[in-house]
């Protein structure tokens, strides 16, 4: 596959204050493939939503480049170009309702970029029905839960059809039932639908259903693989502050006390059937 954004040695910093431009991003480079599910982890400060920004041009480098498509960011000419290949969906989705009925506000963006009425509700319809809002499409945004705003969010991106979506922690505000929609919905728009999907997290079970995870940490790339293997790496992610999900956490634990287990059981599942199959290899003494 082709990659759909590049980041080549890409460095920034924001204006300086008090004399000092802190370092954001530092040589970051980065090829995420047309299609792949790419989930990218860190800490608050870690340059996870710098990096972000710069994928539809919101930022322009302070240093490097950035590609979307073949197209250069810092290319003025070519913006909307790029943000008709990327959309983003921004943490707060308030942010990015701009209508008083959930259909108008999916139809605005499409709008802004001139398409024909007859076209714009089709893509509406789809969008809608995309994130499993269809039925609300009459309804007031602000009446809607979180995670009912977040899709509505997500589906005036999708009306833009961009082949490409930018999500920055798009579930932070959300509570637990929320956040599952939402996790859902990405996943059946990049598997369903073949959109390439960005999602930017600090939650680790959100980071472990992606294909990829790239982790971040004091603006740079500090691991870049499956879930499963970049989980793998505890002592390494400790290091720079970062946690593994609990799954990972026990059979690490296990591991240090002698124990034959796998460290790549990642979900639920796989943890207790690795588990399982510890306690028949070593089934407990009865008195």
């Amino acid at each position: 596959m082709s990659a759909i954004i590049q980041t080549d040695d890409l460095r920034f910093s924001y204006p300086a204050v008090e004399g000092t431009s802190p370092v954001v991003l530092d040589g970051v480079s980065l090829d995420i493939e047309e299609g792949s599910f790419v989930a990218v982890l860190g800490h608050n400060g870690s340059g996870k939503s710098t990096l972000a920004k710069h994928m539809n041009a919101i930022l322009l480098p302070s240093g490097g480049s950035v590609y979307v498509d073949g197209i250069d960011t810092a290319d003025e000419d070519k913006l909307l170009d790029i943000r008709r290949t990327v959309g983003m969906v921004f943490q707060n989705p308030d942010n990015q309702i701009v209508a008083n009925v959930v259909e108008e506000d999916v139809a605005f963006a499409p709008e802004n970029l001139g398409v024909p009425p007859d076209e714009i509700r089709r893509r509406v319809d789809d969008a809608l029905k995309a994130v499993n809002m269809y039925s609300f499409r009459e309804h007031a945004p602000h009446l809607l839960s979180g995670g009912q705003k977040q899709r509505v969010a997500i589906a005036g991106v999708i009306a833009m059809q961009p082949r490409c979506i930018v999500l920055d922690e798009p579930t932070a505000m959300l509570d637990p039932i929320g956040r599952k929609d939402v996790l859902s919905t990405i996943k059946t728009l990049n598997r369903e639908r073949g959109v390439t999907v960005v999602l930017i997290t600090h939650h680790m079970d959100e980071a472990a259903q992606a294909d990829r995870l790239v982790v971040m940490a004091k603006g740079k790339v500090v691991a870049d693989g499956a879930p499963k293997s970049v989980f793998s790496q505890v002592e390494e992610l400790r290091q720079v502050g970062l946690t593994v999900p609990q799954t990972t956490a026990l059979l690490w634990e296990l591991r240090q006390e002698g124990y034959d287990v796998p460290l790549d059981a990642l979900s639920d599942e796989e943890c207790a059937q690795a588990l399982y199959r510890l306690l028949m290899k070593n089934p407990p003494v009865t008195a």
